[in-house]
């Protein structure tokens, strides 16, 4: 197997002294997983934040192995790790696509979504403008992933369209890895509430 794609880096967790297993959405091949040596190296820890962008170069000798990935930086939102609430809902969206997407199954539509939801909290001056894109995105996944029959109402705030999203999401979507996954959701729910309502 070898891959070289642009992708979006969803998940980071330490594996060995020096290394990460890093998950980020591809726009051709889905959600992939590759092992990246010194990840948690200067030079590499802050190119691997969940919502960076990477040119990414996936490679396996044997089919199944978990492949080595070399990541090269495309661009950055490590500026925004001084504003709680942009990095609550990073870390929500992209905590969310790395808990819920099957492995090299593409999803052009939510890997679109994910860089749009991205790019406007990142440009957005303030959350009113982008937390409807967070909602939206939760209503999106849940759609491409068979769950998508309650749309919320037009007049609902973002908040509000969370909270319709949030059964779903625990029941139908999420599962056992809830706890882990919905903390972030929680936290960016808890912020967006003081921020905009």
């Amino acid at each position: 197997m070898e891959i070289t794609a642009t992708a979006t880096i969803c998940a980071v967790r330490p594996h060995g002294e020096a290394g990460a297993v890093v998950r980020a959405m591809t726009a051709d091949h889905g959600l992939l997983a590759g092992y990246v040596q010194g990840a948690r190296g200067r030079h590499l820890r802050p190119v691997l934040i969940p919502g960076n962008v990477i040119k990414g170069e996936w490679r396996a000798r044997i089919l199944g192995q978990l492949p080595s990935l070399t990541a090269e930086p495309e661009h950055s939102r490590a500026h925004l790790l001084g504003e709680p609430l942009a990095v609550s809902a990073m870390d929500w969206v992209t905590a969310l696509t790395a808990a819920t997407l099957a492995e090299g199954v593409p999803f052009p539509r939510l890997h679109s979504a994910l860089d749009g939801v991205l790019s406007a909290i990142e440009l957005a001056p303030a959350a009113r403008r982008w937390a409807g894109s967070v909602a939206r995105y939760e209503e999106l996944l849940l759609s491409e992933l068979g769950y998508g029959d309650e749309m919320p109402k037009n007049g609902d705030t973002p908040v509000a369209m969370m909270a319709q999203n949030r059964a779903r999401l625990v029941e139908h979507v999420l599962g056992e890895r809830r706890a882990d996954v919905m903390a972030a959701r929680e936290r960016l729910v808890e912020r967006l509430k003081k921020a905009i309502e």
